[in-house]
């Protein structure tokens, strides 16, 4: 089923994950869900594409952000005119502010020193200015939370979907049972539920808690499909999310099959599950390995003690 309102762009990104769908919406207003990566060839395609319909960058009278990352708002650089709408979250990211980018630094320096992550692994902080690399600088007009509706988006409702980002949101369509869902949830692979800087609390999140209770949100929606921001429309969606609740608990149980043999510190867990990859993509893997110990702990079935700063995660011993 085609909705003739929703016209898909497909834009190149610097990224692993491939290229990344936006979408532009011929509503009371102009309206692009997300922008893309800034880069010279994302910005070139983009300019393309609307020009077959008709239109420029100019045209555009809002940008929806589904969240923070650069390759869904590097491109806002490219549309100063239009109003940008998005969770208060992703203000600081897109902003770039100096302040947060400070934070984040020391912020995951700690981290993961709790985690065992040994110096010898690289600057965070190089880390964390490479993630600003290819965004924007610009500043939401508009913020937006749970059942939230948008000017120009006639029909379509916000609903606070966090996980893959603390700032991710998506658009449902309670009439045709449409979603643009941003990353929430994509055919190719799982979503990273990615660890990130507090922006209240001071004590960090649960990432992966939150993504698996976004995903298993979706089950309980009249959807009958999901414009992702990666990948292929999504029309089978109870059986996509059943695939991704059964990878992670697969994932989960390989890791308590670790820690039954004796306690291990986050890192030591991250290069048994990703040997190949850990040093090259830390924070992804980390990420990863953080979210498994998190839903075991979440489950009772596991705890964690602190030596010298560093903690390290044993199973729970059922006494008889």
């Amino acid at each position: 089923m085609k909705d003739e309102r929703i016209i898909p762009i497909s834009l190149p990104t610097p990224f692993a994950i491939g290229d990344v769908n936006i979408y532009l919406i011929k509503g009371e207003a102009l309206t692009l869900i997300d922008a893309g990566p800034k880069t010279e060839k994302a910005a070139a395609v983009l300019k393309n594409k609307l020009a077959e319909h008709g239109l420029t960058l100019d045209d555009i009278d809002q940008v929806v952000l589904t969240h923070h990352h650069a390759d869904h708002a590097g491109l806002l650089d490219e549309c100063p005119g239009a109003a940008v709408v998005g969770h208060p979250f992703n203000e600081a990211y897109i902003s770039q502010s100096p302040a947060f980018i400070e934070k984040q630094q020391s912020f995951f320096t700690y981290l993961f020193k709790q985690f065992g992550v040994p110096d010898t692994m690289g600057s965070l902080s190089l880390t964390v200015k490479r993630s600003y690399r290819f965004s924007c600088k610009r500043s939401l007009t508009k913020t937006v939370t749970e059942g939230s509706t948008i000017d120009g988006l006639e029909g379509w409702r916000v609903l606070e979907t966090p996980g893959h980002a603390s700032s991710h949101i998506a658009l449902f369509h309670e009439k045709s049972g449409s979603m643009l869902g941003g990353d929430l949830l994509l055919k190719p692979s799982s979503s990273n539920p990615l660890l990130e800087t507090p922006q209240k609390e001071e004590e960090r999140s649960a990432p992966l808690l939150d993504y698996l209770a976004s995903i298993k949100r979706l089950l309980e929606l009249p959807l009958s499909v999901v414009y992702p921001g990666h990948g292929e429309n999504i029309t089978a969606i109870q059986e996509l999310i059943a695939r991704r609740l059964e990878k992670q608990r697969s994932r989960a149980d390989e890791v308590y099959r670790m820690l039954s043999e004796k306690p291990h510190t986050a890192f030591e867990i991250c290069r048994k599950l990703f040997p190949a990859v850990y040093e090259k993509e830390l924070f992804l893997t980390m990420s990863e390995t953080v979210g498994q110990l998190d839903d075991l702990q979440s489950r009772g079935l596991i705890a964690s003690g602190e030596a010298d700063g560093i903690f390290y995660y044993h199973i729970k011993r059922v006494e008889k």
